[in-house]
């Protein structure tokens, strides 16, 4: 006999006529999962996108800003080099004239003092020959001086007839002996004017020597003006070189201007992209909301579908864990408390995070005998496993259930127990009180890989609490 169902008015529609929409139901989730899927691809590419924008427009305007500021460094440069190659100029040009004034003054100065020393060299030899002289003068006054003694005897001698001759003699002798003090007085001051002409000639040989030094010291000076003439060249190449540069530096500031302003207008059109694509993603979500609540309706009549076998066999799992776990209570292998504990310790050092809670050891124990013969079901079962009401599962099959390695994208594929999947389908899963729910959604496979999968679930109620859900996974064909 045709099963039926009753619909509006009291009528029944027959179940060849509810199967058909309940399989073509389940193939439009299906498509509707893959489309949510996609669009959170996408969104989550905007994101991406939008954040990276957004990294470009600070580093832009970080660039525009420092441009902005070399622009006003290098106009500031720019007047300050020119102030500097003036003032630099106008002292170049007052030291030159200065020292060129100084040398000539102390040319004439050192060759006034070399001539002071030759004409001093030159009296101290006329000096010397005055001496020489006043040592002959002296020389004849003694010879006279004896000549007039000698006649004052012959006169004496002579008596009266010498007494003329006497006279002159003495004459002589008075005039031999002032010439004998005039020469040793000449002798005397020839002396001390030898002495002072010899200080007079070493200080004309210091004043030369001053004025030599100098000389140098204003060959020095002309050099030094000479290089800061090449300085003031150096000024005009830095002032030219500047001006060269700030054509190039104002054109990048109109050049990340423009930038700016693309990239912000980018930025507003990712945002946009951004709110269609969130707003897209909810529709979506919405619909397979939508899908999944009319394969609940279709189920809950009693018409045979195909998720049916995996429905029931999910709640006969579930209410025998359930009962498990109450049996665990009352013979005191666990408390209560620790089996609803959501304390989760995260394991150092796990990529990606992996948690301990106080009930992990005991479902490692006892759930594995019920979760894995149920992966012999049928070949389209992926996994079967159960979650707290957070979505934190504690215990998976043992095919992914393997010790961590280093590479985080093998881990996200064969690591999965003792991890949190707070998605919408796990958190739907963990949280749903109905007799069962059966989401259409997109399995992380790791490595950028996705498979669409059907994830049919059902409460796990311990002693009328409901801590959680089993999730049993399968395969869309």
């Amino acid at each position: 006999m045709t099963q039926t169902m009753e619909v509006r008015g009291g009528e029944r529609a027959p179940e060849h006529v509810l199967a058909p929409i309940g399989e073509r139901v389940g193939r439009l989730g299906v498509a509707i999962a893959d489309i949510v899927g996609l669009i959170a691809d996408l969104s989550d590419d905007g994101q991406r996108q939008s954040a990276a924008t957004n990294e470009v427009i600070a580093a832009a305007g970080e660039m525009s800003a420092a441009t902005t500021t070399l622009d006003k460094v290098m106009n500031e440069t720019l007047l300050t080099a020119n102030e500097t190659r003036d003032v630099i100029g106008k002292s170049a040009r007052v030291l030159g004239d200065v020292v060129q004034s100084s040398t000539k003054a102390m040319t004439a100065l050192g060759d006034g003092a070399l001539k002071v020393r030759d004409t001093l060299v030159t009296v101290e030899a006329t000096t010397a020959r005055v001496n020489a002289a006043s040592a002959s003068i002296g020389q004849i006054a003694r010879e006279t001086k004896l000549l007039a003694l000698n006649a004052s005897v012959e006169a004496a001698r002579a008596g009266e007839a010498g007494a003329g001759f006497a006279v002159i003699a003495q004459a002589v002798k008075t005039l031999a002996d002032q010439i004998h003090g005039f020469s040793g007085e000449i002798s005397t001051q020839l002396s001390s004017m030898k002495e002072a002409l010899a200080q007079l000639q070493a200080q004309a040989q210091c004043n030369a020597d001053a004025a030599n030094e100098a000389a140098g010291h204003n060959a020095a000076a002309t050099e030094a003006t000479e290089s800061l003439a090449r300085v003031v060249g150096s000024a005009d190449a830095l002032v030219s070189g500047i001006e060269t540069m700030r054509g190039p530096v104002q054109s990048n500031v109109e050049g990340f201007a423009a930038v700016q302003s693309g990239l912000d207008g980018l930025a507003a059109s990712i945002a946009r992209s951004q709110s269609h694509l969130d707003t897209a993603e909810n529709r979506a979500e919405a619909i397979l909301t939508i899908s999944e609540e009319f394969i609940l309706f279709v189920a809950d009549s009693g018409v045979e579908t195909a998720d049916t076998p995996f429905i029931n066999e999910v709640k006969a799992q579930a209410d025998r864990i359930g009962a498990l776990f109450e049996s665990a209570v009352a013979a005191g292998e666990i408390a209560m408390a620790d089996l609803f504990d959501t304390g989760y310790r995260e394991i150092a050092g796990s990529n990606p995070r992996q948690m301990l809670t106080r009930f992990t050891a005991f479902t490692d124990r006892v759930l594995p005998a019920i979760l894995e013969p149920v992966l012999e079901m049928d070949p389209r079962v992926t996994f079967c496993a159960a979650v707290d009401r957070n979505g934190y599962l504690p215990t998976h099959n043992r095919i992914y259930s393997h010790p961590q390695g280093p590479d985080p994208v093998w881990n996200v594929s064969n690591c999965r127990n003792r991890r949190i999947f707070d998605d919408r389908t796990g958190l739907s899963a963990g949280r749903n009180t109905k007799p069962f729910l059966v989401q259409t959604y997109r399995r992380d496979m790791g490595g950028g890989q996705f498979a669409l999968m059907k994830d049919c679930s059902a409460p796990i109620i311990v002693n009328g609490k409901h801590w959680g859900g089993l999730r049993l996974a399968y395969k869309v064909e």
